[in-house]
Parts: structure tokens; sequence; C-alpha cells
């Protein structure tokens, strides 16, 4: 049976590069699902360090540019995130898709909205070199932690609910979609998937793909849906995973043009 057509994928928050990012399995999602529009809702990398990326990181980003491809009559959107910054010249050339600072479309005769949330964050708003020193520590931190990465998913956790972040990011959301009139708006940066309305406005925020619960959204003529991905697949050792992600960016490069880009090369080296 072929799997259900949605209108719109929406995943954010994937962190390539960190040793805790699941893109084994969000690439799974992308391949098990069919849609129309793929919206890539901000943090999909952890920092510009590409040397963090593994085998399984390059072949998101692989998928991604198949996706691309206008063959496949899928549009692909890629929404800035306070982790992507500094990438938006090159994302564009990396994997055939436009980068976006917030995405308005229309469907089913409501306006819909993507930004990534970070600016209702007051902290990461205010303090941003502060926020990317701690970034730096994080992903020293999970180089040390045990292989499930136990600590590190943990402080996340923490993280979030000290800043509080998803009650600021979703009022400052709600706020921001009645200003520009839109009925649905979506955002990541929390790590949370979470729904809630306000005076006919619908916020959602997409999750992440960095912690035990995996979630991303779809939307069809059905509404709005919060999937959890539950499948578990079996971890190879991280190192072994970055011995082999050399041939990986090798392959990726050559299918993408990149290999004589002198520029992308020297990106994190």
């Amino acid at each position: 049976m072929d799997p259900h057509a949605y209108n719109t994928l929406i995943l954010s928050d994937l962190h390539l590069g960190a040793e805790t990012s699941h893109a084994r399995e969000a690439t799974r999602v992308l391949k098990q699902n069919r849609f129309q529009r793929l919206i890539l809702l901000g943090d999909i990398f952890a920092d510009l360090n590409f040397a963090r990326l593994t085998k399984e990181h390059w072949k998101f980003l692989g998928y991604i540019r198949k996706l691309s491809n206008p063959k496949r009559n899928v549009e692909v959107v890629w929404v800035e995130g306070n982790h992507d910054h500094g990438l938006t010249s090159i994302m564009s050339h990396l994997v055939g898709v436009q980068v976006y600072q917030e995405y308005a479309w229309e469907y089913d005769r409501r306006r819909h909205l993507a930004i990534h949330g970070h600016q209702f964050d007051g902290f990461q708003v205010n303090r941003v070199r502060l926020s990317r020193l701690g970034t730096s520590l994080y992903l020293q931190l999970q180089k040390l932690d045990f292989r499930s990465k136990p600590i590190a998913r943990l402080i996340d956790r923490l993280n979030t609910r000290w800043l509080r972040l998803s009650p600021k990011v979703a009022s400052g959301a709600l706020a921001y979609a009645r200003e520009h009139e839109a009925e649905r708006i979506f955002c990541g940066h929390t790590h949370q998937a979470l729904h809630t309305e306000q005076a006919g406005i619908h916020y959602y925020n997409s999750g992440g793909w960095v912690d035990s619960r995996l979630t991303y959204l779809t939307i069809d003529e059905e509404g709005v849906r919060i999937h959890e991905y539950q499948e578990r697949a079996d971890y190879r050792d991280s190192g072994e995973e970055r011995g082999e992600a050399d041939s990986a960016l090798a392959d990726f490069a050559d299918e993408a043009g990149l290999l004589e880009d002198v520029d992308y090369e020297s990106v994190g080296r």
C-alpha cells in the first residue's frame, strides 16, 4: 500500500554534527512518507563545523538534494535557525534549496507561517555570543558522554525547562501570527513538540531530533498532526561512522558537483 500523501511535512532541530543527532531516523521518515512540500524548520546543523558531520549526516543532506530535484515535484524549503546562521550563502548550492528567514504559504484557505522560533527567545536574541559559547561546550561534552548520550540529553531537557522556552516561544509566536494574519504558525527551537490554540490561532512546534522523542509535523486536508518516530535502530560506534564520513562526503560532493569548490571544501576544516 502506498503511503499517505501529505501536503506538507515539517521537520526541525536535527543538529547535524552533534553526537545526539538522529539523522538516520530522519532520513527514514522522509523516505517513508509522501509530501508535496518539505519544510526544514531550522537548526538542521549544530554549528558551522562541517568536519563534525558523520556518514549518516551526509546521507541526510544527500537525500535532501535528491528531493530538491525538479523532477520530484517536491517543494523543499529551508527556514534558517539560530544554529544555521552563517550557512545561508552556501546552502542553496549545497543541497539545491532556497533558504528563508521565515516562510508563508496558503493552504486549505488558511494562511500558514513557518519561523524557527529563536526570535521569540529573549536569551538567544540578547546573548548571542554566550549562546554560541554554550553550544561549543555542549558539543564537546557530547564527545565525552556515554554512547547513548544520557548526560547531553538531560542537559538539553533541563536547559529548555530552565529557560521556559516552550511557553516563551509559543506566546511570542502566537502574537507574531496575529500580527501577520496567519491562522497557523509553526516553530522549532524548543525541541518539544506542542500544539496550543489562542483566539482561533494555532501554534505548533515540530519538536526535535536530538532526544529520545523524535517528532515531526504533517499537514493535509484533515488538519495538522504531530507524529512521533517509534522505530529504534541500533547504532554503530560513532568513531566508525566518522571514519566513513569522508567517503560519504566525497560521494555527496561528486553528485552535487562540488569537488572543485575550494571555498566549500574549506568549511569546518
